[in-house]
């Protein structure tokens, strides 16, 4: 074992017991499940903001979205981002704040399905079930891809067997998820989004000094595209860069809408929810809005001179400069530029610091996801339908053994080493979408929705998302969160206009639209 293996593996060693350590100090805050599953509502501006950016901005940011500018793809990766930012500042603006007093006023509900069904008086319960169900389903599918993420960074920096690499990750996300709950979630995704935030700018000035300013490093990675579509490279990668050439009208669309999915999305609204005053949402507005942009600017950066920047130190994601033709062209391999990158640029031990922002962001997201899927379960299918007199011991432990259980089954959907950070993300991004965010804006909004509504809406965007996903060509090659949050919509408006609303609902609507911001 070489000492800069050593180095790295130190550096990985201090993070990763840092962030246990921080669910060991949290265990003993957790006296309820209003604390477990949202802190008692005391979280701060920073806190929340960075906890919800880092949430959203999973290992994505650092490897798949890179890896597709990484590949020619800079006008999908720009179109994605423009989308993603969009829709973060409109979350935070039309959501954030009437989501914390109407979960409030709603019963002062700690999970999206139980304010979902708080807010439409569905005594049914079934509207609790068909919620659980698709967050435990889209859920399982995200923290699978942070799996895939942490399975790929320890390949890549320490040679590690892909399964050993899920194995560390599993085990490390586990420990303070059980332990410290919302709270420790919190904490580390500060740590973790300031992390990932000081990795790109530091790393985007070095990767444009290096190669000459701006200008030259614009100069260099044209040339090394011309190269690529002249044939150099071979026809498989002429076809990879070409083929975005073309980018626009659906395509155009489909990467803008992924802005609709943070209307919906239980692990990142939630955080609107555990903040500890109305007065501190615009404050948090704006950081985690800096934090986005400095972010998606980092991963064009990154991503679009990391052809340029590989190649003038000789290697291409750790192939030969000559011999790159099977690495440029796999969309896998092309996700660890960043990781290829950071080794080249600094030297063993600072490298493994900020090698852990991918670490960061795969964490980030997977602890986030596995808390609100548990706290889905035992809150509201557990407490809320199997055992209502549960004490708050139980609802814990159900919690616990939910989180354990979820992760389980993501890493059985993370075993295939070929699997694709990005594809995962996107699938699940789209569930989640396609389905909650309509019901959130029109609970928000719209005081004549019903529960009967809102059962329908849910069920038809969430059937519309999966079939639309599986089906290709012409009008389905658009991104399914468009179809699934359009459907969900129509239905949820059509439905509830044939029903007759609460008018118990609808004075509590009015009681929650006059609280004090």
């Amino acid at each position: 074992m070489t000492a800069q293996v050593i180095a790295k593996i130190l550096a990985f060693v201090l993070y990763l017991g840092f962030m246990i350590f921080i669910g060991l100090r949290n265990a003993n805050k957790n006296n309820s499940s209003a604390d477990f599953f949202l802190g008692g509502r005391k979280a701060g501006p920073w806190i929340t903001a960075l906890s919800a950016e880092a949430s959203d901005s999973s290992a994505w940011l650092l490897m798949g979205l890179p890896g597709l500018c990484y590949l020619g793809g800079v006008k999908e990766t720009f179109w994605t981002a423009l989308g993603l930012i969009a829709g973060t500042y409109l979350s935070w603006l039309f959501v954030a704040k009437p989501l914390r007093k109407c979960s409030i006023s709603f019963g002062d509900s700690i999970t999206i399905p139980e304010f979902l069904s708080n807010r439409f008086k569905d005594k049914s319960h079934l509207l609790s079930i068909v919620s659980v169900i698709f967050i435990v389903l889209f859920f399982t599918i995200y923290t699978a891809s942070g799996f895939v993420a942490c399975a790929k960074l320890f390949n890549s920096v320490f040679g590690l067997p892909y399964h050993a690499g899920l194995a560390i990750g599993l085990v490390v996300i586990l420990c303070y998820t059980i332990t410290g709950g919302y709270t420790a979630v919190c904490t580390t995704d500060f740590v973790q989004g300031m992390l990932i935030v000081i990795a790109f700018i530091i790393s985007s000035i070095i990767a444009v000094f290096a190669l000459g300013g701006p200008a030259n490093a614009i100069a260099q990675v044209k040339d090394f595209n011309a190269a690529a579509v002249a044939g150099s490279f071979g026809e498989a990668i002429k076809n990879s860069f070409v083929s975005n050439s073309t980018y626009k009208g659906m395509s155009i669309v489909s990467a803008l809408a992924w802005g609709l999915g943070y209307f919906g999305m239980p692990h990142i609204i939630v955080r609107f929810m555990g903040i500890r005053s109305n007065a501190e949402v615009k404050k948090a507005r704006r950081i985690g809005i800096s934090w986005m942009i400095i972010s998606y600017v980092g991963t064009f950066i990154i991503g679009t001179l990391g052809t340029a920047y590989l190649f003038n130190h000789g290697t291409i994601l750790g192939t030969e400069a000559g011999a790159v033709i099977s690495g440029i062209t796999n969309f896998g391999d092309a996700e660890t530029v960043f990781s290829a990158t950071m080794q080249n640029m600094y030297p063993a031990f600072i490298a493994g610091i900020f090698l852990c922002a991918i670490l960061a962001a795969s964490m980030s997201t997977a602890d986030s996801q596995l808390l609100a899927a548990s706290s889905a379960v035992s809150q509201d299918i557990f407490k809320g339908l199997i055992k209502k007199n549960a004490e708050e011991k139980e609802v814990l432990n159900i919690s616990r053994f939910t989180v354990f259980f979820i992760a389980l089954i993501a890493l059985l959907l993370s075993l295939n080493p070929n699997s694709s950070i990005f594809g995962l993300v996107s699938f699940a991004w789209s569930g989640f979408g396609g389905t909650f965010g309509p019901l959130v804006l029109l609970a928000l909004y719209w005081k004549r929705t019903t529960a009967p509504g809102a059962i329908a809406g849910l069920i038809c965007g969430g059937v519309t998302d999966v079939v639309w996903h599986y089906l290709h060509g012409g009008i389905f090659d658009l991104y399914e969160i468009v179809p699934a949050f359009l459907i969900c919509l129509v239905v949820t408006v059509i439905v509830s206009l044939c029903t007759k609303v609460d008018s118990e609902v609808v004075t509590q609507f009015e009681a929650y639209k006059k609280m004090e911001d």
